[in-house]
């Protein structure tokens, strides 16, 4: 990924806590970005300009933040992912790369199933990886997409302190039109915070399928998933739907245990009381349904923050589970 072209010559670098607490600005113009970003972090503000002036605004990336897929109803959302040929192709993808996520699976708790199911919709299993350069795609939506500029400017700037930690030509990194890169989609601070090296040959490459495979689970286990829970469970529609969506406006994070639900009316399954939950509904094609959603459910939500996207995943998984059982 190293050309002789736009090379970060960087003299310092500082620290992710560093940017967390001195960016609480967006910046207006790309001017103030220089400045700000050449005096906080140590880039040289000449090379800053070259490398902003050679970004290409992209209006498709607009257009597809405008659009996404999550906004879909969920049957509609679901048969985007559960497919015959994504299921096919995930359990070819499971028996080829076995050794790898029986390892992540050993070292992070989370189920080859589910490290499979996420690569699966992310990139079709790293055959999807996106085409856009990342550097024009963070440039469009830090400076083009006022809506998030303040998330996209913080990951422009990861993504410059990534380049000069990897190695990378800033132009060269391709990804989603996001700029999620690689077989697992990492945003460039989940790159520098969560990717790991899978393969121990003491390099990260999230373009590697190893440390793909490694990354996600390493991702979830990081952001709260319990070894051997479950993720959630089906339950009838309560009675009161009132209360139930009273209960579903306190979030997807888990807060009350089994038996404050019951007291609101729900009706559990056989688990403990004191386990954690919050309560979740899909707007299927028979109406809708409801579950009762536990700690491994929210991390998966903590890769894509839609239940939609996090039910496809756990789904998916399933699938890929069923499939590997019944074929030889």
């Amino acid at each position: 990924m190293v050309s002789n072209t736009l090379k970060l010559g960087l003299a310092a670098l500082l620290s992710l806590q560093a940017l967390s607490t001195t960016q609480a600005e967006v910046f207006k113009t790309e001017a103030g970005f220089v400045a700000s970003v050449s005096h906080t972090h140590g880039f040289e503000a000449k090379k800053l300009r070259t490398w902003l002036g050679q970004a290409k605004l992209k209006k498709s990336i607009i257009k597809a933040m405008n659009r996404p897929s999550e906004a879909k109803p969920w049957h509609q959302y679901r048969k985007l992912f559960l497919t015959e040929r994504r299921i096919r192709q995930g359990a070819a993808f499971m028996k080829t790369h076995q050794k790898a996520l029986a390892a992540a699976e050993q070292s992070y708790g989370v189920p080859a199933e589910i490290i499979a199911a996420i690569i699966g919709v992310e990139t079709s299993y790293g055959r999807n990886i996106g085409s856009f350069r990342v550097w024009d795609a963070l440039y469009t939506l830090a400076f083009h997409f006022p809506r998030r500029a303040k998330f996209f400017q913080k990951e422009l700037i990861e993504f410059l302190q990534l380049c000069h930690e990897q190695g990378f030509d800033i132009s060269y990194p391709k990804g989603s039109y996001a700029g999620a890169m690689g077989i697992g989609q990492f945003m460039p601070s989940s790159y520098r915070n969560y990717a790991v090296d899978g393969d121990g040959d003491n390099k990260i490459n999230l373009w590697q399928v190893n440390d793909a495979i490694a990354s996600v689970a390493h991702y979830l286990q990081q952001h709260g998933w319990k070894r051997g829970e479950p993720i959630l469970h089906a339950i009838p529609t309560p009675a009161s739907t009132e209360q139930a969506e009273a209960l579903i406006a306190l979030g997807l994070k888990p807060k009350l245990s089994i038996a404050e639900l019951k007291t609101q009316g729900l009706i559990s399954p056989a688990v403990d009381d004191a386990v954690i939950a919050s309560v979740m509904e899909l707007k299927t094609e028979l109406g809708t349904a409801y579950w009762l959603a536990r700690d491994n459910f929210y991390s998966i939500t903590r890769y894509n923050h839609s239940r939609r996207y996090a039910m496809a995943v756990k789904q998916l998984g399933d699938a890929l589970v069923h499939r590997l059982r019944s074929t030889p």
